[in-house]
């Protein structure tokens, strides 16, 4: 016995079809829009800059705002001339180690560097904001380029490193790219408009940078542990490609760094892994008291970065094989 087709079942089914169908091409332009607009502001992202990358390089940076001051202005440029030596920098605001480690896998996943200089902050290795937390931030996915073997890496880090899995959700998606308010606009950090300000020291605004960046957490022990080993993993990575790696840490004005809540601890504890790890670890944090050398609370103005890299960064970045 034949079997009969409600009327008007084939049509409504076609015609949804037909919708998901127009819906999808549709989404699918938007999101091929949203890219290429990402490619033609793209600037301050660290794997659109690992993208970039035309060459191999000498030197890598990594770590988070503070190292950042090194690549504004031009100033990058200005330490390649002086020193013959080709530098990236691919810090990026509020990003941890873990981060950071995924940044490097994914620049050696391309090209190759000689050394890798890790700036090293006390508060990226405290939080999970700072690291997991980095992976689900709207602002970072909406200028981060699609790979899709960046979203099998980024799999791996759900898998493996407690990365929330919407976070993988939204990359894939475009969701954060989609809804980016900023999509017209370059891509430049906020700090970068105040880097030829002097700051005019502010015990209120110095709490208040405090407290942003070290947010209450659970227990700070086990947190720094774990930002340790995803330290450690970066260092292995690193010196599994050839690299070598030297850690700093940046200057800061005296009031602020004394603020600066564990400091002697993660110092120990940083030096104690650089010590199994063979890297250096050199400290300016004290090296530079004058207030003029600062933008705001904790990051160098062009004449700070200038000074610094005068007094103390040149000679590292030279002096490595």
């Amino acid at each position: 016995m034949e079997r009969m087709i409600p009327i008007g079942t084939a049509p409504k089914a076609a015609t949804v079809a037909r919708f998901i169908g127009i819906g999808l091409v549709i989404y699918a332009l938007l999101l091929a829009g949203s890219e290429w607009l990402l490619h033609r502001n793209g600037r301050m992202n660290p794997i659109y800059k690992a993208d970039a990358a035309a060459m191999d390089v000498d030197w890598l940076v990594l770590g988070a705002s503070r190292a950042m001051p090194l690549d504004f202005g031009g100033f990058n440029a200005e330490m390649e001339r002086d020193t013959g030596l080709t530098i990236l920098n691919l810090a990026g605001p509020g990003t941890g180690p873990l981060y950071n480690r995924f940044v490097l896998e994914h620049f050696l996943s391309r090209r190759r560097a000689r050394n890798v200089l890790y700036v090293a902050d006390g508060f990226a290795f405290r939080a999970p904001v700072w690291n997991e937390g980095r992976f689900s931030d709207g602002d970072l996915l909406a200028r981060t380029p699609f790979h899709p073997a960046l979203a099998a890496r980024l799999a791996g880090y759900v898998a493996r490193e407690g990365v929330d899995p919407r976070a993988l959700a939204d990359y894939v998606t475009g969701f954060s790219k989609l809804n980016n308010r900023n999509r017209f606009r370059r891509d430049v950090w906020e700090g970068e408009a105040s880097f030829e300000r002097t700051f005019r020291l502010s015990p209120s605004a110095e709490r208040s940078r405090i407290g942003y960046l070290y947010p209450p957490v659970a227990d700070e022990t086990a947190m720094r542990e774990r930002y340790l080993a995803a330290f450690a993993g970066l260092v292995e990575t690193a010196q599994r490609s050839g690299a070598g790696v030297t850690v700093v840490r940046m200057p800061l004005p005296p009031r602020f760094r004394s603020l600066l809540p564990g400091e002697a601890g993660f110092g120990a504890a940083l030096g104690a892994l650089a010590d199994r790890h063979k890297v250096a670890v050199l400290d300016y944090s004290g090296a530079m008291p004058d207030p003029g050398f600062y933008a705001d609370t904790d990051h160098l103005n062009d004449t700070g970065v200038a000074a610094f890299f005068t007094r103390h960064l040149r000679a590292v970045l030279v002096r490595q094989p």
